[in-house]
């Protein structure tokens, strides 16, 4: 049996959203990676461009954490084989510290993992202290490491904020408003890593300037148990999947993707912007992104289109989340009113608006079984098509997405978390599921060497992914 693991780890959460957690999570990775430390990146929920930024600070793949979404079993996994190779976990909360259900102060709690935090020292006074007390406070069983003040003035500004902090909170330091280092946002959040061309300068004078205002420790070290560890089924042995990746297409989950390879699958990366042709596959992947960014672009590559329209025609399997879905409509129409005709597969129109018009984690009961996901875009989306299926909120929240399908091919806002169910994720993407079924049992087990894949807790209590590194 495993034996637990043992790592210093700690949960940054802030009193709301906009306050700065990923620019300090970002500043702590890199000034311990800077340190000669391997830090381990993780966010709670189902942000995608957070993890894009943490990759970058602290070298090494960014995982999600939800206890709803990702399950218990599977969170623990991953906080358990990151405690076997680093010397610091850090995890990014979601929103305020207790918002949502679950929240992040429920995935600290359940974890053991003590929370810093973050706020906004911005014209605020003794007043921070108050504040820093009623997050350490609110609930009496939260492990709380203490607080970081973001946005500070002067060195007078900081050693008020520090000096209003009561009953022992301590001091984890303060960042700058002057230092340059706020990373900039569009509808979606943060813009991409890969837009950045001085991503690394800000990373770093940001690391520079936390490390001027505080003394550089380790918090304490937190125990993570064992996860129960199973293998997963060689469903998609031999099966090759085309993934669209470039900067119009760049929301993939790497547990997502990390589950089709150890189902056996071969993944292909392409650019429906650049590329002129698919790769050689069998099934299609087209996630989420920014396409209303290149939807003039992406029309006007031709062959591109007439490639996917001809991947489809064939009979082939085809996945397409959010922008993906957008990309399959007749046209997409941007904020400023330019239209752009697309690949026509999906019979309709979407509009971008400039006003949020849906947010919410989903349950999907496909043919194929129950996935879980979440739902996170600006547009607006008219068809006369009728859905299969239409997800279903947790907690409440806006939005109750359609599912369509055209053959082989189904295309939703939803993204998807491939793991809550691989078995359904092995049928969306396989050209002959039922053939993967009957002689799975006389492959053998398809995990790279050395890699642990275990179940996650999930609707159709069947999990599995890969802790490995993205190509």
């Amino acid at each position: 049996m495993s034996q637990p693991r043992h790592c210093p780890a700690v949960l940054i959460a802030a009193p709301a959203s906009g306050q700065g957690k990923t620019t300090v999570t970002a500043a702590l990775a890199r000034l311990h990676r800077n340190q000669g430390r391997k830090v381990r990146v993780f966010k709670c929920g189902p942000d995608f461009l957070d993890p894009m930024i943490l990759e970058r600070a602290s070298g090494a793949p960014v995982y999600q954490l939800d206890m709803w979404m990702v399950g218990e079993q599977e969170s623990r996994r991953l906080l358990w084989e990151a405690a076997g190779e680093a010397d610091l976990i850090l995890i990014e909360g979601v929103m305020g510290l207790f918002d949502g259900t679950p929240s992040s102060a429920d995935l600290a709690r359940h974890f053991g993992v003590p929370v810093l935090g973050v706020i906004d020292g911005t014209a605020m006074a003794q007043t921070f202290g108050a504040l820093a007390l009623g997050l350490a406070r609110y609930q009496p069983d939260l492990p709380f490491a203490g607080v970081l003040a973001n946005r500070v003035g002067t060195l007078r500004h900081a050693q008020l904020l520090e000096g209003s902090l009561t009953e022992g909170l301590r001091w984890y330091g303060a960042l700058s408003r002057e230092t340059g280092i706020e990373l900039p946002s569009r509808h979606l959040g943060l813009v991409q890593a890969s837009e950045l061309n001085d991503l690394d300068q800000r990373l770093d004078a940001a690391a520079d300037a936390l490390a001027s205002s505080c003394e550089v420790a380790l918090p304490p070290a937190v125990e993570f148990g064992a996860p129960d560890v199973i293998a997963a089924e060689p469903l998609l042995v031999g099966v090759r999947i085309a993934v669209a990746r470039d900067e119009a297409f760049a929301f993939t989950y790497g547990a997502s993707l990390d589950l089709l390879r150890a189902m056996g699958a071969e993944l292909s990366f392409f650019s429906p912007i650049r590329d002129t042709q698919l790769p050689e596959a069998d099934s299609l992947y087209l996630p989420g992104g920014y396409p209303e960014l290149h939807h003039v672009s992406l029309s006007q590559n031709t062959t591109m289109l007439a490639a996917i329209r001809a991947h489809h025609a064939a009979g082939k399997p085809l996945l397409a989340e959010c922008g993906g879905m957008l990309y399959l409509l007749d046209s997409l129409t941007d904020v400023e009113g330019t239209r752009a005709e697309l690949v026509g597969l999906l019979a309709g129109d979407a509009v971008m608006q400039k006003r949020l018009a849906a947010l919410a984690l989903q349950a999907v009961e496909l043919p194929e079984g129950s996935l879980r996901g979440h739902t996170y875009h600006h547009s607006l989306t008219s068809t006369e098509l009728e859905p299969i299926a239409r997800g279903l909120s947790p907690n409440g929240g806006r939005g109750a997405e359609a599912v369509y399908r055209e053959g082989r091919m189904t295309a939703s806002y939803v993204h998807f978390y491939f793991p809550s169910n691989p078995t359904a994720v092995a049928a969306l993407f396989a050209p002959d599921f039922e053939a993967a079924i009957a002689s799975k049992s006389n492959r053998r087990t398809v995990a790279p060497t050395g890699d642990r894949v275990s179940s996650g807790s999930t609707p159709s209590n069947v999990g599995a992914s890969l802790l490995a590194k993205r190509p």
